[in-house]
């Protein structure tokens, strides 16, 4: 594990060094319990030695041509691939991902670092006509200049790349602040590729830091114009409101209560398979899990037999065994507030049909049916490895359970009838919705992002030129105005 420790530092001005502040962020594997590193957190002043070299890197940046960043992202792309299997290694370890997981994350990762490639060159201005004569309008897409990025822990070098490189590559400055629980994965290790790919001395920073060092120093800071937030609804919320405060524009990717929808015509052993996957994937540590089964009555028995043999099925336990399904979860607070969730609702009056136990961070899956309707386990998002199975009387009532979320970021609808799936997809309150599919896709074009409480804003595609760069407006007199006095 000795590259842990090589990355144990914060990346600022383009130099490695610890943080000035008073304690250490532990970085733990959360299925051995092993310490993989320890970092001195950075402080309120070194985030602002962070955004000022961000601030001063930009400038030249910005004025370098295109075709020159994106050979950047190139290198980046080919030093991946290069340490593959070293990076996977790392994801299984830090995040306790399993073999499958750190495989989808890289894959993924690479994927949004071949669309940065092409993002470089995507801004485009535009000439406009005016009501005045002799008048021209010319509208320049600019970078906003510096970017704030927080990245959660479940696919943190994902994420982290996914804001990181469309900002870099569209011209502005970014400082990275990564999950305390992945500071690795989810900070300097994005840091270092880009380091070695030839990315210029400033243009990213990474501070390793916590809210209990520094408050709210990285979205109230006068230099970025953009704060990029992934994580909780109830983080999501201060965030926009700092940001609010401040005139900053607040990109929010938030959580999800998924509703994977099985109608009377769905094929059954295929909505099984879907529905294992999308609730079970990285021990249900997704946003866009399905929550929640939707099942027609007239299918349930069998859909729900089917489901629960083929959950008994997964392999629970070390996520470095290419055999494991489920590994940990990311630290022990998650694997007893999950544990205690289950208890609760089955008090309350739920069925389960599996009630899984926690070994260490390790919860195995549990399946909850007869769920009592004011049950708060239906509302809430559950970042761990339970499956609600709600049952449904028909179309009406299942897109009526579906809206009755305060979240609407993904979905699902299984049918025999693809039209049908779309007519129900457009009645839900949700960013993204797949028919025949799983809940959890992302892809690098298409935008992605949530309604309601699951955030605000897009990311990928078109959307990241929305997200990342400002427009201006400039007019040029040919002729000459007439002024009333």
């Amino acid at each position: 594990m000795s590259h842990f420790t090589d990355l144990a530092h914060q990346y600022i001005d383009g130099e490695w060094k610890p943080g000035s502040g008073s304690w250490d962020i532990i970085d733990f594997n959360p299925y051995t319990g092993e310490k993989l590193a320890s970092i001195t957190v950075a402080t309120a002043d070194e985030v602002d030695r962070a955004y000022r070299a961000a601030e001063r890197a930009q400038v030249e940046w910005a004025a370098t041509n295109p075709y020159a960043r994106r050979l950047v992202f190139e290198r980046a792309l080919r030093i991946i691939e290069d340490r593959e299997a070293e990076i996977a290694e790392t994801i299984v370890a830090e995040l306790g991902g399993t073999r499958l997981k750190a495989a989808f994350e890289l894959h993924l990762a690479k994927e949004f670092l071949r669309e940065a490639v092409q993002l470089a060159l995507r801004p485009e201005g535009r000439i406009l006509p005016s009501p005045v004569d002799g008048k021209e309008n010319r509208v320049y897409r600019l970078p906003v200049g510096v970017v704030g990025v927080i990245s959660p822990f479940n696919f943190p070098f994902l994420l982290s790349i996914k804001s990181v490189a469309p900002a870099l590559a569209l011209g502005n400055a970014v400082v990275l602040k990564p999950h305390q629980n992945t500071p690795i994965c989810g900070g300097t290790l994005v840091a270092k590729v880009l380091e070695e790919a030839g990315l210029p001395a400033g243009l990213l920073n990474v501070v390793v830091t916590d809210i209990a060092e520094i408050g709210d120093a990285l979205l109230t800071h006068p230099v970025p114009k953009v704060i990029s937030f992934t994580g909780s609804d109830r983080v999501g919320r201060h965030v926009a409101t700092v940001c609010a405060q401040n005139f900053k524009h607040a990109v929010l990717e938030l959580g999800g209560n998924s509703a994977l929808i099985v109608l009377d015509d769905a094929d059954v052993d295929y909505a099984v398979d879907a529905a294992v996957f999308s609730r079970f994937v990285h021990q249900g540590q997704v946003c866009m899990a399905a929550n929640r089964i939707l099942v027609d009555r007239t299918v349930e028995e069998e859909f729900t037999e089917k489901f629960v043999a083929k959950v008994k099925t997964l392999r629970v336990g070390d996520p470095a065994d290419p055999a494991t399904h489920i590994g940990p979860l990311i630290n022990s607070q998650q694997a007893e507030a999950v544990s205690s969730l289950v208890d609760q609702t089955v008090a309350a009056g739920a069925t389960a049909l599996l009630h899984g136990s926690a070994d260490g961070n390790v919860v195995s899956p549990s399946v909850l049916s007869d769920i009592p309707a004011d049950s708060p386990v239906l509302s809430q998002e559950i970042f761990g490895p339970v499956a609600l199975i709600v049952p449904f009387d028909g179309e009406e009532e299942a897109v009526r359970i579906a809206n009755d979320s305060p979240y609407g970021l993904s979905g699902a609808v299984h049918t025999g009838d693809v039209e049908r799936g779309v007519r129900i997809a457009q009645r839900i309150h949700t960013g993204m919705i797949h028919i025949n599919d799983g809940t959890v896709h992302d892809e690098p074009i298409v935008p992605f992002g949530g309604e309601k409480h699951s955030g605000i804003g897009r990311l990928n595609g078109d959307a990241m030129v929305d997200a990342f760069t400002t427009q201006k407006w400039i007019s040029i007199q040919h002729g000459r105005s007439r002024f009333p006095f």
